[in-house]
């Protein structure tokens, strides 16, 4: 294999999970029918530049289509961070109604909602037709289609440079890296600013987050490794936060090599000398994962065994992806997880990939009043918890798998 950075051989291994469907391919009762498509889910290491890959197996458009289900909106956390992302912005970079917003992945309008109420023009950028339909019913101006080197350039060319770009949780999702990066290096204005969000794999690994390890990930990402690509690629970084979102993120702070104007923060020199300290350039730092990830499935299908024998009723919250790695990776299916609850309503009525387990609305809940409920999405686990404490009059318990077996 080779990097899909700086192309060198590829062959330091961090993680294999075996193998499993698209963390998104929620099947219905036609596919249901039918058979899946598992792909090998395997990560390595570039011991030449860091960066940490999968091995691609399956094309982003197989991944990314017109049934992609992953909504932001059904998240209040995620709501709240983007609400105040967009008031940061405004105020620090002086943005106004001669200002352009341009957002990759724009998903359902989650973000762009906060920057259209402020009658700053705005574009989003989102090639999975579901969500583009639903943030077009916001008025939220959609293109439909992924970015890149192409596209960026028409864009300038129509005149819709950006002041501010926005990249949430989509650096990750992006098989050609480098083509993606230099795109923002084309969109920005000269003295416009680029942001980037996306988990910090110091937190995947300290924390045994091995769970956000799936196929729409090609790239798990270090703040010196992206430094270096942004570099190669016409960005400079000036700033970088530390955020608690997904497990532990990154907020990345860019502008244009040529043309930027912004100083670059203390934060930036600090974070590139933590994560050397910690020995993210070498290879023993990535030895162990593989025996930790093994652990948390151990544990959690002897809590399930357990459970079934003493004939206590589980259920799990939140048909998400990082859920779908758990359960196809530990061999979880209906005899030990009857059913998971989800908000989103284009999820309801589903089945989990792999393990096709029912996906249902929170209604059904109330009727089985399950013994035990395992919180997937463990990131949102608080706002779970908040909109489900209900359980609790039926002596219900929540846990989380991830980082490890936990009853809450």
């Amino acid at each position: 294999m080779k990097c899909r950075h700086c192309n060198a051989d590829v062959s330091l291994p961090l993680m294999n999970l075996g193998s499993a469907p698209p963390s998104n391919a929620y099947l219905t009762k036609i596919t249901m029918r039918r058979p899946e498509k598992w792909f090998p889910l395997k990560v390595l290491v570039c011991e030449s530049c860091w960066l940490v890959q999968a091995e691609a197996y399956s094309r982003a458009a197989e991944l990314f289509n017109e049934e992609y289900a992953y909504f932001s909106s059904f998240s209040d956390i995620w709501l709240t961070h983007a609400k105040e992302y967009v008031s940061k912005m405004v105020e620090r970079f002086g943005l106004n109604q001669n200002s352009h917003v341009l957002e990759v992945a724009a998903n359902d309008g989650y973000l762009l909602q906060y920057v259209k109420a402020l009658n700053i023009p705005c574009t989003g950028i989102e090639p999975t037709g579901s969500t583009a339909t639903a943030a077009r019913a916001k008025g939220i101006n959609i293109i439909e289609d992924f970015f890149n080197v192409g596209l960026a350039q028409k864009l300038v060319d129509d005149g819709k440079a950006a002041d501010l770009t926005v990249a949430n949780n989509v650096l990750a999702h992006v098989p050609d890296i480098n083509d993606f990066v230099k795109s923002f290096s084309i969109i920005l204005k000269p003295h416009g600013v680029a942001t980037f969000e996306f988990p910090h794999v110091m937190q995947l690994i300290e924390q045994n987050q091995f769970d956000t390890i799936y196929h729409e990930h090609f790239s798990y990402l270090s703040f010196s490794t992206v430094v270096n690509i942004f570099d190669t690629n016409g960005l400079s970084v000036f700033d970088v936060e530390e955020l608690p979102t997904h497990g532990g993120s990154l907020r990345v702070f860019a502008q244009r090599k040529d043309t930027g104007i912004n100083p670059a923060s203390k934060d930036v020199a600090d974070l590139i000398e933590e994560e050397a300290s910690t020995g993210m350039k070498t290879t023993a730092y990535y030895t162990g994962f593989q025996k930790n990830a093994e652990k948390v499935k151990d544990d959690l299908l002897s809590f399930l065994l357990t459970a079934k024998k003493e004939n206590k009723a589980v259920a799990a919250y939140g048909a998400a992806a990082k859920g779908n790695t758990l359960m196809n990776y530990a061999g979880i299916r209906p005899d030990l997880i009857k059913f998971v609850i989800d908000r989103n309503p284009a999820k309801q009525g589903k089945w989990m990939p792999g393990s096709r387990i029912p996906i249902v609305e929170e209604s059904i809940l109330k009727i089985e009043k399950p013994d035990y409920i395992v919180i997937l999405p463990w990131n949102i686990k608080s706002e779970v918890i908040n909109q489900l404490e209900y359980i609790r009059q039926w002596d219900g318990k929540f846990l989380i798998a991830v980082p490890k077996l936990e009853i809450l």
